[in-house]
């Protein structure tokens, strides 16, 4: 902020408050100092005002007011260029002199936020660090990880996964045992770190709308064993041959996915998230599906998606947790 600015804002606020201050005390003095039964003079749908000066508590609750917002002023910025005097906010970490991250002092809704992160770290730091060090499997038996992960899932991942991880329509079931990418702990680790993007792509313009049609029937019919609506305008018998030259690379001979591509298992239900009716098939093929999992890994770090990968891990495992000792 320059400095004209700086100072416009400045006089501005100060002279607004001034000019409150002066307008409440000298309305007050021209008031009686007793009350009557005289009236202002006018009425208003049979009601009028009596000539009383104002309650007390009403004019001390202004004056607070006023001596709230020079205190509030002083302390926080809000007076051009201002930084505030309320201690504390020089660095985030004023023993370590650790600087704020855009080399500013005084107090922001950001450098509020740094601290309380720093605080945080150094409080939870430790037992994310322990729980980081260990394999998966064995955070996935601790009762306090799984918690920790737990909150983490709702705070981050219940959005789309649903507060059960079951998903919804467009986002996978977490605790059953189909997994798009593969559900060995690590690679949940990874998708959760990197993200991950579907590269289901459209193949309208390639088949046609007939070869939509016929390739649908066939996963219905064929692959996920779905009987077809009688009347259903579609030849699964020209599907699969559409599917072995245009699907086979990415869902395999037999429908059942390629994790390292994403690719779902067409011949178990839950690989149909984006829903299994004969409409809602056509209108993947037709026009594909790009669904993408936000990347974690600058949002929560490796250690906290340690923990959320661990929890993730034993929805959809049945694992002894251990009990902790009182």
């Amino acid at each position: 902020m320059t400095t004209f600015w700086s100072l416009y804002v400045t006089v501005l606020t100060l002279g607004t408050l001034f000019c409150l201050t002066w307008l409440l005390l000298a309305t007050r003095k021209g008031q009686r100092a007793d009350t009557t039964d005289e009236t202002v003079g006018h009425a208003f749908d049979g009601i009028e005002e009596y000539d009383n000066p104002l309650p007390k508590w009403w004019f001390w609750l202004f004056v607070g007011t006023l001596v709230f917002a020079l205190g509030y002023l002083a302390l926080y910025p809000g007076l051009g260029s201002w930084k505030g005097l309320l201690p504390g906010y020089g660095y985030v970490d004023n023993d370590k002199k650790i600087a704020f991250s855009d080399g500013t002092q005084g107090w922001t809704a950001v450098h509020e936020w740094e601290k309380e992160m720093a605080r945080s770290e150094a409080r939870f730091g430790p037992i994310f660090a322990k729980f980081a060090a260990m394999p998966i499997e064995d955070v996935a038996k601790d009762p306090q990880a799984l918690k920790m992960g737990g909150r983490l899932f709702a705070s981050n991942c219940a959005v789309c996964h649903g507060s059960d991880a079951k998903g919804a329509f467009g986002y996978p079931n977490l605790t059953d045992n189909d997994w798009r990418w593969g559900g060995d702990p690590q690679t949940i680790k990874t998708t959760i770190m990197g993200g991950r993007h579907a590269v289901m792509p459209a193949w309208d313009q390639v088949i046609g709308e007939q070869g939509v049609r016929d390739v649908s029937a066939y996963v219905l019919a064929r692959l996920a064993g779905r009987p077809l609506s009688e009347g259903t305008q579609a030849d699964p018998v020209a599907g699969q041959k559409t599917y072995a030259t245009t699907c086979i690379a990415c869902h395999g001979p037999e429908g059942k996915g390629t994790p390292a591509m994403g690719a779902p298992n067409l011949t178990d239900p839950t690989g149909f998230i984006y829903g299994s009716s004969f409409a809602q098939v056509q209108q993947t093929i037709r026009y594909g599906r790009q669904g993408q999992m936000p990347a974690q890994a600058l949002l929560q770090g490796n250690d906290r998606v340690h923990l959320l990968a661990a929890y993730v891990y034993s929805l959809s495992h049945e694992i002894k947790v251990e009990k902790t000792q009182d």
